[in-house]
This record gives structure tokens, C-alpha cells and sequence, in this order.
């Protein structure tokens, strides 16, 4: 037995392991998960084609090497010189919306104080009653709509494109707004909170090549703003009648008046949890 032992060791004593302490092994984990979550990203967005390019390129330029190209092998070498500064120019919209997401985690919300607003919600449930009922009206005898919903990202700069109405969120209103010829029916409302805070507003087209041919200009512009932003979109078309909403690039389509209420108050974003607290305080004091 002892015989047999020696012989293991001797044949693995070549074989070099390197010594892994639990700094290495976090290390390992963390490279792991963010690798992971690159290559997520890269597929999900229009990066994915192009670094599919990019890699063509890099193996040609291991070929190159390999036959001995002298000339390709030199412009191969003073393309890799700007090759950094093109990727991120290329990659800008991506890469910006990418950092975007990545500043709403709850990681960073709840790290930074200053980025911590104490708001139970983010428009009441009247709003959300107005906002359906108009939709559903205007629904009924197609009449085009895009209402855009603020989240956390102001869209100041989408703003100031409109004309300033600062309104309480009324269906009338909505209705009236959206109204064939009259001179605020063009262009899409932005809503902050329980106000209507501008209306013909204009808004960036989104550039995604898998969005429906049939797709017009107005639900294009409302997939484009909510690719730009944490908006939700609400679309009503003009030749269908048929609700869309648009929400972190995604597309909803043909959907129901009770599916877009619960769209709103996911959008909403109660916080439950302290009117809880309040009711328990009370009964605690009633008690006592």
C-alpha cells in the first residue's frame, strides 16, 4: 500500500497547483458574474452584431499572422491604436443606457442618501383611474395617443421640446389633448406624477430592426424614449384603436384596459410596507 502511494505521488509531483485563498476565490466569482453579465448585455442589444465584426476582424488578423502577411499585419497594428476609441463610439448608445440601468439599481439607491426620495408612490390611484378611462375612450373612436409616464430619470430634455400645460391628470383633459385638429394633439403629453407637465412633445425613434414593419412613427417614438429612459409609454393607435405600452425597450402590444391598470400601478410603485407600520402604530397606541 505504501509502495502504491509513493508511486501517485511521484507520477503527480510534476503537476504544479497553485495555492487559492478565499480572496482569489471571491475574485474568480466576481469576473465570472460580470463576464456573464456583459455578454447578456452584448446579446440582448444590437452590440451583439457588432462584436460578432470585431471578432471576424481579430481572427483575420490571426490568420494574417500566421501566413506571415507583412502588410496586412501592419494595418492590422495601426487599426488597434484607435480600435479602443471606435468601439466606445460605436457602442455609445448602448454603453450609456447600459450605465443607466446599471444607476437604478436598488444597490446604489439605497447606498447614496442624497438619491433617496422618502415618496410612498409615484402618482396616486386617481391618476391611474383618469389615465385608463381616457385611453379606453379614446380607444374606442381611435384617436392617437402617446403618453409618456416620468419615472426617476427627469426628461427635461424631452421637455422643453413641448409646450408647458401643468395640469392635474384629468380624462377630459387627456381627451381634449389628443383631440383631432387642435394645436396640442400632435406629439406625445409627459406626465410627472399626478400632473400633465407638457404636451407636443417631440421624441427619439428607436432604431430597433425587430420592431414590426406595420409599426408607425408614433409607437416607434414611444419604444424609442422608454430605450433612452425608465419611462413607460402609453401608445394609442390611430388606425387600430389598439393600446400599447412601452416600457426598458420592450413592446406590449393589443393589450386590455385591466392590463394596462395593473401596468400603472407596477409603475406606481406603492410602498405598502409603511402605512403598514402606520396602522400597527396605532393600534399599538389604541391599546394602549
Amino acid at each position: 500500500m505504501e509502495l502504491i502511494q509513493n508511486f501517485i505521488l511521484e507520477s503527480l509531483s510534476w503537476i504544479w497547483l497553485p495555492q487559492i485563498s478565499l480572496t482569489d476565490i471571491l475574485e474568480i466569482i466576481i469576473l465570472s458574474v460580470l463576464i456573464y453579465y456583459i455578454f447578456v448585455w452584448v446579446k440582448e442589444t444590437r452590440a451583439w452584431m457588432l462584436l460578432k465584426g470585431i471578432l471576424a476582424l481579430v481572427l483575420f488578423g490571426v490568420v494574417a499572422y500566421v501566413l506571415r502577411l507583412s502588410t496586412i499585419l501592419w494595418i492590422v497594428s495601426k487599426i488597434i491604436n484607435v480600435a479602443f476609441i471606435a468601439v466606445v463610439v460605436v457602442f455609445q448608445p448602448e454603453l450609456r443606457r447600459a450605465l443607466e440601468k446599471l444607476g437604478q439599481k436598488n444597490l446604489f439607491t439605497s447606498l447614496l442618501p442624497f438619491d433617496n426620495k422618502d415618496v410612498s408612490e409615484r402618482f396616486s390611484d386617481q391618476t391611474i383611474h383618469e389615465i385608463v378611462r381616457a385611453c379606453v375612450e379614446m380607444s374606442e373612436v381611435r384617436t392617437g395617443a402617446l403618453i409618456v409616464i416620468e419615472r426617476d430619470i427627469v426628461l427635461r430634455e424631452f421637455e422643453n421640446t413641448g409646450i408647458a400645460v401643468d395640469a392635474i391628470v384629468t380624462a377630459p383633459l387627456l381627451m381634449n389633448i389628443f383631440e383631432h385638429n387642435t394645436p396640442l394633439h400632435d406629439g406625445a403629453v409627459i406626465l410627472r406624477g399626478d400632473r400633465i407637465v407638457t404636451a407636443t412633445c417631440y421624441l427619439p425613434l428607436s432604431e430597433n430592426k425587430e420592431l414590426s414593419k406595420e409599426l408607425g412613427t408614433r409607437h416607434r417614438a414611444g419604444v424609442g424614449v422608454s430605450e433612452v429612459s425608465d419611462s413607460m409609454t402609453i401608445i394609442i393607435s390611430e388606425e387600430t384603436g389598439s393600446i400599447s405600452v412601452a416600457d426598458d425597450g420592450m413592446l406590449e402590444r393589443h393589450i386590455s384596459p385591466e392590463r394596462l391598470k395593473t401596468r400603472l400601478i407596477e409603475c406606481q410603485d406603492k410602498k405598502i410596507e409603511p402605512e403598514r407600520r402606520k396602522i400597527k402604530l396605532r393600534k399599538r397606541k389604541g391599546r394602549a
